[in-house]
Order: structure tokens, then sequence, then C-alpha cells
């Protein structure tokens, strides 16, 4: 398990690289934004289906304020304009969908000072989640390799999850001081038993056979096969045939199948020390996924697996735009804070994987703290109910 774990990390700093940005082929036609966004992101009108390609391969395509607002005016205008019918996503590069935001920017930010500058990102990616979460037409996302944090939320909360054989999921912001967010709050918690609780705390890494076995991915296809499905898609032909012409033999399914009786037993709990004591009961029972869970479960924030365990108990019970302004509260609680950079210091910035958590222990944690986030606002501030953001 050190060894899995050690590839986890690896794949965390791997896909917050940011500093370059990834060009790729000139489309057909051109919707683009002007500005920074314009190589980063491409909009494309191709028949009746309007094509987003993320375009920083290099960086994972990673998302940065300008492609977010770019992503955002787009939609808007296609959700306005009857030549298009749906909507398509896909990342470029083949090695990632999109692993997320653009954390070592957000980190220099918040170290400066500048937090109005910060929490713009996060509202206007909450706010484009919000938009996906609420569109009025088919929306596609076609998933090749990594989807992690930011790109979670510009796929899962649409209608048609497309998982490629390459798929790799996870919600690794435990492991750097921060919380799964984008919307996670809502959907998480909805996932079959406590699946979503374990992949909240533990950050781990799924593939497509769990990912279709819970939900989170709702058809598979071949990566060779998308063209061809954006081709078909365009011309206008029906959705669920299209994937269904496509459909890929059913994946392997990993631990959240194999294990799912064990992470019920345990993610169940009331607190995350009580979920700890159940897994090192199943581990001195013989569970080696226990114990590796355990043993993971041990190196996140404890502030973070706070956070993320109320999410989880919370969650469930929240209408949408009620989760992401709980986010939005906990994300600006967090960058006030010290382990978000703190985390990402240790394992994106100086790797020496070793952060310095503050508080140490669960038991200091403010617990208090973290259920005012949830608690109803006076009205002031972002709804994300998928009518706020740039206009077309």
């Amino acid at each position: 398990m050190s060894g899995g774990k050690a590839h986890l990390q690896e794949n965390l700093r791997e896909s917050l690289q940011n500093h370059v940005r990834g060009h790729g082929p000139e489309a057909a036609r051109h919707d683009a934004q002007p500005g920074e966004a314009e190589a980063d992101i491409v909009f494309e009108t191709r028949g009746v289906a309007g094509l987003i390609t993320l375009q920083r391969p290099k960086a994972l395509n990673a998302l940065t304020l300008p492609m977010v607002e770019a992503m955002h005016r787009q939609l808007r205008a296609w959700a306005e304009d009857p030549a298009v019918t749906r909507v398509v996503v896909r990342g470029a590069g083949g090695r990632a969908f999109c692993a997320g935001g653009d954390i070592r920017r957000i980190h220099a930010l918040g170290r400066a000072g500048r937090l109005p500058e910060v929490m713009a990102f996060w509202r206007a990616e909450y706010c484009l989640d919000a938009c996906v979460k609420t569109y009025p037409k088919p929306y596609i996302a076609l998933i090749e390799g990594i989807v992690m944090g930011g790109g979670v939320g510009i796929s899962l909360h649409g209608d048609v999850r497309v998982a490629a054989e390459s798929y790799s999921l996870a919600m690794p912001e435990t492991g750097i001081g921060f919380f799964p967010d984008v919307g996670t709050t809502y959907a998480l918690p909805r996932l079959p038993g406590r699946t979503g609780a374990y992949l909240a705390l533990t950050g781990s890494r799924i593939g497509a056979g769990d990912a279709l076995a819970v939900g989170l991915a709702t058809h598979a296809a071949r990566a060779a096969d998308f063209d061809a499905v954006v081709a078909r898609l365009a011309e206008g032909a029906d959705i669920a045939d299209t994937l269904a012409d496509v459909a890929a033999a059913p994946p392997d399914s990993g631990p959240l199948v194999a294990e799912r009786a064990c992470i019920d037993a345990c993610f169940g709990a009331d607190t995350v020390a009580e979920v700890l004591d159940r897994l090192d009961r199943a581990a001195a029972e013989g569970s080696d996924f226990a114990a590796e869970t355990a043993a993971t479960i041990r190196l996140r924030s404890p502030t973070s697996l706070t956070i993320a365990h109320a999410q989880m108990r919370r969650g469930a019970a929240m209408r949408f735009p009620e989760a992401m302004r709980a986010e939005y509260r906990l994300c600006e609680r967090l960058m006030r804070g010290r382990d978000f950079y703190e985390g990402v210091r240790a394992v994106i910035l100086d790797k020496d994987n070793r952060p310095a958590w503050s508080p140490a222990t669960l038991a200091e944690v403010d617990a208090a703290a973290i259920t005012a986030a949830f608690e109803a606002g006076d009205g002031e501030g972002p709804r994300f109910d998928g009518t706020e953001g740039p206009q077309p």
C-alpha cells in the first residue's frame, strides 16, 4: 500500500502542475473568447453540437479562471442558440480529461494575502458547476484519463458521463488540507451505501468499473471511439443510440465493489475517529483493505477529514444550491486558515510529503466552526442556482 499511496501523491502533484499551457489543432469553427483562455480552451459548433475541448494537456487540462469564465459564457450562449441541441466536453492529450483547478496560483495568491482574487476563482468555478447542473440541453462529458477536482465538477453534474478505459477519478483534497468540493457535498452522499464517504475521506482513485457501478459514470466506450461519437452527435443522432453502438465491454470493478461490505460497515460511523476505530477492528480481524484505508486516512488533514465527514452526513438532505453555498463558506474559511497552504507546500511545491497539519489531531479540530459553515446564511453572497455568471 505504501507504493500505492506514493503513486496517488505523485499523480496529485502532477495533476496540479499548471504552469505549462497546452495547444491543440485548430477547430472547425471557433467560438473561443479572446484573452488568456483562447489557447487553453476551444469552442466549436459542429452541426447541432457545441464542442468544448480543454487544451492544456501538459497541465493535465487543469482549469484557470479565464478558462472557467470562457466556458461558462459559451455554455450560456449555446443555451440560447436553437441551432445547438447538445453540448459535448472533452480534454485534449489523452492523459487527462481535467485534473482540477490551478492550485499553484490559488496558493500563491492566498500567501500574498490576495483573498478576494482567490475567492473569485472559487466563486466562478462553483457558478460554472451550477450552470452544468441546471443546463437546459443534454450535456455529454467524454472522459479519458484523470478526472479530479474541478474536472469532476464540469462532468459529474451533467446528463451523460462516458468513461474511457483509462478513466481515473479521485477527489484527493483531504491530502492537501482542502475538502471535496465542486458539488460533491450534494453528489457523493447520494452514491450507494457509504461509497461516497470512502471517496471523500480517503481521496482514493477509482477506475471506470467502480465508477459505473456506483453511478459516477453512465456509459463506457473506448477512447478511440470518442471522435466517432462526436461526429454522430454533431449530425443530430440520438444520444442513447450513439452510445449504445460504441458501448465497450464492462470494465473490471475495484474496491468500491469488492470491499463494499467493509466500506458500508466502517464509513457509516458518526465521527471520523469512529470510522478509524471500525477500520482498525476490521484490520485486526484480517482485512488488509481496512488496514490500508486507515493508514491512508491518518495521513490526511484532521480538519479536512472532519469537514468531509460532515459533508457526507449532511449532504444527502441538501439541495444542490444549498450544498454549493456551504462549500463556498467552507472554502472561504480554509483560505483564511493554514492547512491548505501547508498541504500544497508539502505535496505540490516542496514535495517532502510531510505536512504539519494544524491542528494535528482530530480531537483538536473546532467542529463547531465547521458546523456553522453548514448553517443557512443571511441571504447574501452567491446563490449557485445556475442563473449567475458571465453573460454570453
